[in-house]
């Protein structure tokens, strides 16, 4: 993933892009205006998740854009932290933690990674 914002860069770009003040995208999310700059400027991590779908539902976000949120959120908190769209999936399939942990004992290469996604969109595509 090619990441050229932080996450703060990205809300703010969407926020201005639906011309919503900042003060008002604060009062409608609950917190308040000093702390939505501080977020917007990267002087705070990303709010809670329950915050983060809200902005996320608010900014209309695309699927993808979403992901993207997410995992620009997880970022900005430290680098043990999993986007928040993923920890119940992982826990909840014991392959996927096993996968996850072949992967990293084996230094698995975006080369392999990529075959790896590849496969699946060809199967979902399969699917249509």
């Amino acid at each position: 993933m090619d990441i050229k914002e932080n996450f703060g860069e990205f809300l703010k770009r969407k926020r201005q892009g639906r011309g919503v003040s900042l003060r008002s995208f604060a009062a409608d999310m609950g917190i308040s205006p000093v702390y939505m700059c501080n977020i917007e400027k990267g002087r705070d991590p990303a709010p809670s998740a329950e915050i983060i779908n809200k902005m996320a539902d608010a900014l209309s976000l695309s699927a993808e854009e979403r992901i993207l949120f997410y995992d620009l959120a997880a970022m900005t908190k430290n680098a043990s932290v999993v986007p928040q769209d993923l920890p119940q999936y992982i826990m909840d399939r014991d392959i996927v933690r096993t996968a996850l942990r072949t992967a990293k004992d084996v230094d698995a290469t975006d080369e392999e990674w990529q075959e790896f996604i590849s496969m699946l969109q060809n199967r979902k595509e399969d699917k249509k």
